[in-house]
C-alpha cells in the first residue's frame, strides 16, 4: 500500500489557487429567471430556479427567481410575471433586465413582450428548452382517460393553489396550450417577436438517440418525444427548443437544468450549463 502512495499528486493537492473564488462574469444588467410549468420543484426548493439564482449570485451576476402560480395559461402566468417584474424596478437602480426562460416560461414572456408593455424594460429574451413549437408530452398527458385525468387535473390544481394561493390554477387549460397544434396553429401565428429585443435559445438533449443518460423515471417520456419529436431532454425536443439566435444543445435532461434530481457526478454538467448561458450574455454585452 505504502509502494502505491503518490507523493506528488497529494501534494499538488495542497497548492494554492491564486484565484480560489468563482469566476467572475460582469453583466451589464439583472437576470429574471422565469420558471416553467409545475409545482413539484416549489415542494423541495424556495423557487424552481432557486438554485440556478444563488449559483449565479455566487458568480457576481444580481439574479431573482420569483414564484408566480404554477398552473395556467399562458396570459394568467405574463400577466403574473409583468407584475413581478414591475415589483423589481420598484427595487432595482437598473431600468433593464435579462430575462432568461426556462421551458413554458418562455411562452409567457414571448406573449408579455408582444402583447404587453414591458419591452423598455428588456434588455436581451434568452429562452431554455422552451417548447417554442409544443411538445407532444402534452398531447400524451391530454389522451389519458378522463377519469384518471380528471383526478390528475383535481391533484395538480389543488397543489399549485396551496403553493402558490394567489393565482387560480389551471393544469389542464395550461397544458393544453402547450400541445403542437395550440402553439404552431395558435400562439405562434400571433405573438410575432420584438424586433428591438434580441432573442436567444438553448436546448438539450439526453436519453434515446444520444450517447447521454437521463433517469429511469423519465425514459418513457424520453422514448416517446423521440418517437414523435426526435432527441430532447425528456420534456421537450430540440427541434422545438429552437428559436431566434440559438447557442448551443446541452446534455442535461429538463430536470437538471433546474438541479433538480442531479447526481454529484452531474453537478458539474448544471454549472457549466448556466455558466454557458451567462458567458454568452457577458459576450452579447448584455
Amino acid at each position: 500500500m505504502i509502494e502505491q502512495f503518490d507523493t506528488k499528486k497529494w501534494l499538488k493537492k495542497l497548492q494554492l489557487s491564486e484565484f480560489p473564488e468563482p469566476e467572475h462574469v460582469e453583466l451589464k444588467y439583472p437576470v429574471l429567471l422565469c420558471h416553467g410549468y409545475g409545482a413539484i420543484a416549489s415542494l423541495v426548493k424556495p423557487s424552481p430556479l432557486y438554485d440556478v439564482a444563488m449559483f449565479l449570485r455566487a458568480h457576481n451576476i444580481q439574479a431573482f427567481a420569483p414564484n408566480i402560480v404554477p398552473y395556467a395559461t399562458i396570459e394568467i402566468r405574463a400577466e403574473n410575471w409583468v407584475r413581478v417584474i414591475n415589483r423589481l424596478f420598484d427595487q432595482l437602480s437598473h431600468q433593464k433586465l435579462n430575462i432568461i426562460a426556462h421551458s413554458m416560461a418562455g411562452l409567457d414572456i414571448r406573449y408579455a413582450l408582444s402583447k404587453m408593455d414591458i419591452t423598455d424594460h428588456v434588455a436581451s429574451f434568452t429562452t431554455i428548452s422552451t417548447p417554442h413549437r409544443g411538445t407532444s408530452l402534452a398531447e400524451l398527458s391530454l389522451k389519458t382517460p378522463d377519469a384518471i385525468k380528471d383526478k390528475m387535473a383535481d391533484l395538480l390544481d389543488w397543489m399549485g393553489n396551496r403553493v402558490y394561493p394567489g393565482t387560480k390554477s389551471d393544469s389542464v387549460g395550461s397544458a393544453e396550450q402547450l400541445t403542437r397544434s395550440y402553439v404552431n396553429e395558435q400562439f405562434n401565428p400571433n405573438i410575432p417577436d420584438v424586433d428591438s429585443i434580441p432573442y436567444y435559445s438553448f436546448s438539450s438533449a439526453v436519453g434515446k438517440g444520444t450517447p447521454h443518460p437521463i433517469k429511469v423515471i423519465s425514459r418513457y417520456q424520453n422514448n416517446y418525444i423521440f418517437q414523435q419529436e426526435g432527441i430532447n431532454d425528456g420534456m421537450v425536443s430540440v427541434e422545438s427548443s429552437i428559436w431566434g439566435e440559438h447557442f448551443k444543445t446541452s446534455n442535461i435532461s429538463h430536470l437538471e437544468q433546474m438541479n433538480l434530481r442531479v447526481k454529484d457526478d452531474r453537478t458539474t454538467l448544471f454549472e457549466s450549463f448556466w455558466m454557458d448561458v451567462v458567458r454568452t450574455l457577458q459576450e452579447k454585452g448584455h
